[in-house]
């Protein structure tokens, strides 16, 4: 039904499947239209593009980020080429002469897990690790701790990358933290345009991230983070944009803060991201896709995709393995096996041209708009091959 829409990267290699949209997904057509409007404006304007851009290009993204997230405040939204430049100013917002105490979980994202691991080497700051699994019992066993103690940094996803979990209630995690003072982030990166999501209830308490490099279809370099109403944190890591709108005013040997999302931004950046998401937008009013008919027709190819592999009876991609067991509705916009040969598996997969990806024993097929049904098919015929063939184990 979409597959006409992303002409271009599907005929680039006609016989590949690509099942990795979690984690790089095509892009639609109209998105090179969208850098070549930016380039063609860079060479007509020069520097005066920067007008365009903060006075029209930035603000359009903001109202639709805002809409996306039932926001009532779009100049809220602050903008990075990727959420760690923001996970590094919201870390240096806090007194590094006093503790830090951090509460996360064992299945954040890389580029998280990493930093706070090696800030955890420093005997002034405690991280508490909640496991993820069993994932039946995860957000009790959060809930239960956020109630208990207290923490500076409370971070958490709103989908977890390496199972496809989704946070029921977002609201109720929120609430469950015993302070106000506590800062609270959301990486919202795997719901954002997957998972239908509101953050008014908690849209003046919570941080939320995420990007343009999965669901949002508009490839690297255009991140986002909703910055809660009423913040007056005061970054270490911080860049010119930070004062942009202070710029004209007058001069101060302290150092200046916009009291909007303008705090946490960097500075000088490429703004072609930027083009390419609102020019994703646009496509999706136009072709009528809400996050809610892109989230069924998505449940549509996973649901084709399970029953089809059950059908095969196969060793490897059956239930036992499957991490989720719940029905297709309630997870993410891919689908995790825990397997012991994760690996091996990949490997085999990508010798058939189908494109996966995996992060430890955890092996994910990912769905999206440019898939259909007759991909789908073509996907267990191929994992049958395999199987016949031997090649899966």
């Amino acid at each position: 039904m979409y597959k006409r829409h992303y002409s271009k990267f599907l005929r680039a290699d006609p016989n590949r499947l690509h099942f990795a949209a979690h984690s790089h997904h095509y892009w639609p057509d109209i998105t090179r239209d969208a850098v070549l409007e930016y380039w063609d404006q860079s060479a007509l304007l020069a520097d005066l593009k920067w007008e365009v851009i903060f006075e029209r290009i930035i603000p359009k993204a903001q109202a639709r980020i805002a809409r996306v997230l039932d926001l009532d405040r779009p100049d809220g939204i602050a903008f990075a080429p990727n959420t760690h430049e923001f996970v590094i100013r919201l870390l240096s917002s806090f007194d590094w002469s006093r503790p830090l105490r951090i509460l996360t979980t064992d299945g954040e994202f890389h580029s998280f897990t990493r930093q706070i691991n090696r800030l955890s080497e420093l005997d002034t700051v405690t991280v508490t690790r909640i496991p993820t699994i069993p994932l039946e019992t995860f957000e009790s066993r959060f809930k239960s701790v956020c109630a208990e103690r207290d923490f500076d940094l409370v971070f958490f996803s709103q989908v977890f990358f390496d199972s496809g979990y989704v946070i029921r209630d977002l609201e109720k995690m929120v609430e469950s933290v015993k302070s106000d003072k506590t800062v609270v982030v959301i990486d919202g990166y795997h719901a954002f345009l997957a998972i239908p999501t509101t953050l008014r209830a908690i849209r003046d308490r919570v941080f939320y991230l995420a990007g343009g490099y999965k669901y949002c279809q508009s490839g690297e370099g255009v991140c986002f983070m909703h910055i809660p109403r009423g913040c007056r944190l005061r970054p270490i890591d911080t860049g010119w944009f930070a004062a942009f709108d202070r710029m004209e005013g007058e001069q101060s040997d302290v150092v200046q803060y916009s009291d909007n999302a303008y705090r946490f931004w960097g500075a000088t950046f490429d703004p072609s991201g930027i083009y390419r998401f609102n020019a994703v937008m646009d496509w999706m009013d136009r072709e009528n896709l809400s996050i809610e008919v892109v989230h069924d027709y998505v449940g549509q190819l996973q649901k084709r995709f399970l029953e089809g592999i059950q059908k095969l009876a196969s060793p490897v991609f059956c239930d036992k393995n499957l991490l989720i067991q719940n029905p297709v509705g309630e997870r993410a916009h891919f689908i995790t096996f825990r397997l012991g040969n994760t690996g091996r598996v990949a490997q085999a997969l990508k010798r058939a041209n189908i494109i996966v990806d995996y992060r430890g024993d955890r092996l994910r097929f990912g769905f999206g708009l440019y898939q259909s049904v007759k991909d789908v098919d073509a996907l267990i015929e191929r994992v049958d091959i395999l199987h016949n063939q031997g090649e899966l184990g």
